[in-house]
């Protein structure tokens, strides 16, 4: 197999949550561009709508579906449309996500902590469920999940968030342990600060400030460069890759 072929997702079926915007749109538009159909969950309409069209534009099979992650009984049926859509999902992208800037766990909302633990990791032990027994069936597939600089260092502003990717790295080792011998490869890819809608009201803070004197790189990163990342996990080039965090961060955590 040349080095082309390794990294080629020819015929392959990918599903993003999160799809529409920021890092799970830049994954969905990067797997297609490797050769793979594309389908995106996403909450807004509009937002899926648009990047739909971006999909469409590379000429492969793509859909979109109006999909709270949060609502445990619409998964199933969700995952079983995307199939009867496009095939069966080879690749799954767990990347929906939302965050709470509380201040901390005493000024911590329960309904907000619920809110997020059930966006950040119920739903990726949910889908991963639902998507992860067809791949196990058929002796094959990628499961990526996205973690965070907060699954490694704590995040005293956001305790849930930093909690639930915390519990995602642990879950993903998990999974790749249990699926492996069926031919499934679970792996996490962990973002530092990437531009996106939700991280952009701190680029005009003082904790901008600290964010780029510990980025070795000295800049925050672009959703696209999550890309590389994910066609490696998603391909044949990393079969003999499982329970790994793969950090795309500009050398944050090396300080």
């Amino acid at each position: 197999m040349s080095v082309m072929q390794m990294f080629d997702l020819t015929g392959r079926v990918a599903l993003v949550t999160g799809g529409n915007g920021g890092i799970g749109r830049a994954i969905a538009l990067a797997l297609a561009g490797a050769g793979s159909s594309v389908a995106i969950f996403g909450r807004n309409p509009a937002k899926n709508a648009a990047v739909l069209a971006e999909l469409k534009a590379t000429g492969k099979p793509c859909t979109a579906a109006v999909v709270d992650v949060t609502d445990r009984a619409g998964l199933a049926p969700a995952v079983a449309a995307v199939e009867s859509s496009l095939g069966p999902v080879d690749i799954l992208v767990n990347n929906a996500g939302i965050a709470n800037i509380s201040g901390g766990v005493l000024n911590e909302d329960p309904l907000d902590w619920d809110r997020v633990i059930e966006t950040q990791l119920n739903a990726v032990f949910l889908l991963s469920k639902i998507v992860g027994k067809g791949m196990a069936a058929r002796g094959r597939g990628k499961i990526i999940n996205i973690a965070s600089m907060y699954s490694i260092f704590g995040a005293a502003i956001g305790p849930s968030y930093s909690a639930a990717k915390g519990a995602v790295v642990q879950l993903t080792k998990s999974m790749a342990i249990e699926l492996a011998p069926h031919g499934v490869q679970v792996n996490a890819i962990a973002p530092g600060w990437i531009e996106t809608d939700m991280t952009a009201p701190i680029q005009s803070i003082p904790m901008n400030d600290e964010i780029m004197m510990r980025t070795p790189a000295g800049r925050w990163g672009k959703p696209e460069e999550m890309g590389g990342a994910a066609i490696f996990l998603a391909s044949s080039a990393s079969d003999f890759v499982t329970g790994e965090t793969i950090r795309v961060d500009g050398g944050y955590a090396i300080r």
